[in-house]
């Protein structure tokens, strides 16, 4: 299912103007919740926060390493 979605969302890119904003939300959201999923692992009991240990951690490597593995 999620190869027809990548697919889907490359076809919309390459065809629709002002598509792009898309594809950046879609790789930010996939980040962020990559981010959030790793911080709850580590956490060890203690309570997870979303800027501390989330935001705080991300880096823009990141983002351009999430958007190579989705496409």
């Amino acid at each position: 299912m999620w190869v027809w979605f990548r697919m889907v969302l490359a076809l919309v890119v390459l065809l629709t103007p002002g598509s792009f904003p898309v594809v950046l939300a879609y790789v930010a959201a996939r980040t962020l919740w990559s981010r959030w999923r790793e911080a709850q692992a580590e956490a060890n009991g203690r309570e997870v926060s979303f800027f501390k240990d989330v935001l705080a951690s991300l880096h823009f490597r990141d983002l351009v390493r999430e958007a190579r593995a989705a496409f």
